[in-house]
């Protein structure tokens, strides 16, 4: 089992920026992959960034040149650096772990962080 817990939401200025944190504990080393998923309210939920093992990484085009995603450090956290925010990047933010490779699900979920961009 693996427990997750975000924190770092806030609610910031457009062009502001922040970083979410993603603490893990319990079997951390069969993590392969983790990702950064959000919603908004009344939209689904949707990834926002994602990294393997191998440090491979992915974005979804709305928030590709300013987030960044790093995998679990030394601390056992993971980060989401936030940047250039706007309005539309309102939402919970949610980070996930997965042990199996390649693919769309993930094992274990936070249980989000609020994020509010005012304009």
């Amino acid at each position: 089992q693996v427990q997750l817990v975000e924190s770092g939401g806030d609610l910031v200025q457009a062009g502001g920026s922040l970083r979410l944190s993603c603490a893990a504990s319990g079997s951390i080393f069969s993590i392969n992959r983790m990702g950064w998923y959000r919603q908004a309210p009344g939209k689904q939920r949707e990834l926002v960034a994602a990294i393997t093992s191998g440090g491979s990484t992915n974005y979804a085009d709305p928030v590709k040149g300013r987030f960044t995603i790093s995998s679990f450090n030394a601390k056992n956290t993971a980060y989401l650096q936030m940047s250039s925010l706007k309005p539309e990047d309102t939402a919970v933010y949610y980070c996930a772990a997965a042990i199996a490779g390649p693919g769309p699900t993930y094992d274990y979920w936070g249980q989000g962080t609020q994020v509010t961009v005012s304009s």
